[in-house]
């Protein structure tokens, strides 16, 4: 009890400046929770608005991570605080302040930036939790946690009066050659954020690579694993991916179809001239389908071809093909009642049979050459 005594006298704390200590400590205990449970009331009445819902929400679960001991720790340091306190004991109470605020501020940053990232990833993606949540976006929020952790420490390290310049410095030097060892899992580290924050293509999206296509099925950390169209899997590194064109039919809005008929040569220019109004007519009674243009494009010895573009309103690749298949088959009637061939003009061949050489001396040489001569007769044959 005595060395109590003493500690307090040595601190030169009266009685009455310690009752009044503690109940500083105390008042501010009840206010500083009553002030954080009306708060979190009003938040959730803001939540149900709609125009502040998003930020009621993300303010209402940051303030979750606020705990009884955090409200009791700082209720103590108001209480010491309007003590006349020597130094040391001033200067520590800093620290102390500054650890506890610090600290709590951390924890609040770390609850925003978890909630706030999950929102944005949903926001700006298919509304799917299941289809966003991926290691990409884990990564992306566990290195921004990671950041608030290491200013945190950082600048109680500064507070402490340790130099932190040194520090820093060594931690880049030590980060530049870990770069360097890593490089290629780090060039697919970044691709794979860079994936998930401009997300040029999610899980289920239907994508053309180089030479394969096929179904995203997962974005990694250093991978993307894609479904090609033969059922195999192709596994591919996220950074080759990135350096490569990717077509994303899954945000496809049309699909323009450019295909050619051809007919014989031999068609009259009546007829020839009636078939792009037919095709307009053929393609026009699909209701899915936008007629652009037909024209007769080409005209030479072999055929001649008409060039049909429309437009898909629905990208169905099966509706696609189902229609394809529904024009073609009425283009082939339409040439049969305009009397119109569709196959190609006839050829000929000239085949000549190669004479013989025979080895005859005297005079039957010269017989066996105009014999030879006369059997050379040329042969003609159509098809």
């Amino acid at each position: 009890m005595s060395n109590v005594q003493q500690f307090f006298s040595s601190l030169n704390i009266t009685l009455p400046n310690a009752l009044f200590a503690l109940g500083a400590a105390v008042a501010s205990y009840a206010l500083m929770h009553g002030a954080l449970i009306l708060f979190r009331r009003r938040l959730g009445q803001l939540s149900e608005e709609r125009q502040h819902r998003t930020i009621a929400q993300v303010l209402s679960k940051t303030l979750a991570r606020t705990g009884t001991l955090a409200i009791i720790a700082t209720a103590i340091l108001i209480g010491l605080s309007v003590l006349d306190l020597p130094e040391p004991w001033n200067t520590r109470l800093g620290h102390l302040w500054f650890f506890t605020l610090g600290i709590q501020l951390a924890m609040f940053l770390h609850r925003a930036v978890k909630i706030g990232s999950q929102r944005y990833f949903l926001s700006h993606g298919r509304g799917a939790a299941d289809h966003q949540v991926t290691v990409a976006h884990t990564v992306v929020i566990w290195l921004l946690q990671t950041a608030v952790w290491v200013v945190f420490v950082l600048a109680m390290l500064s507070n402490l009066g340790i130099n932190v310049t040194t520090f820093v410095a060594s931690l880049g030097i030590g980060g530049v050659a870990l770069a360097l060892a890593v490089q290629n899992i780090l060039g697919d580290l970044f691709a794979s954020m860079s994936i998930a924050v401009d997300k040029p293509f999610e899980v289920g999206d239907s994508i053309s690579v180089d030479n394969f296509s096929g179904t995203v099925e997962h974005v990694g950390l250093k991978t993307t694993r894609v479904r090609a169209l033969g059922g195999e899997q192709i596994i591919i590194a996220n950074a080759e991916l990135l350096r490569n064109t990717v077509y994303n039919y899954r945000r496809m809005s049309t699909r323009r179809i450019q295909f050619a008929l051809r007919a014989s040569p031999a068609t009259p220019r009546e007829l020839a001239a009636r078939v792009p109004e037919l095709l307009r007519a053929i393609v026009g009674k699909h209701e899915k389908a936008r007629f652009d243009r037909a024209h007769l494009k080409t005209v030479d010895q072999n055929w001649i071809e008409y060039e049909i573009v429309y437009t898909m309103l629905d990208t169905d690749y099966n509706l696609y093909m189902d229609t394809q298949q529904a024009i073609n088959l009425d283009a082939m009637q339409m040439f049969e009642e305009l009397g119109i061939s569709t196959a190609p003009p006839p050829q000929q061949l000239l085949l000549q049979d190669a004479p013989e050489a025979r080895d005859v001396r005297g005079a039957d040489k010269t017989a066996a050459n105009e014999q030879a001569t006369g059997a050379a007769r040329p042969r003609i044959l159509k098809h």
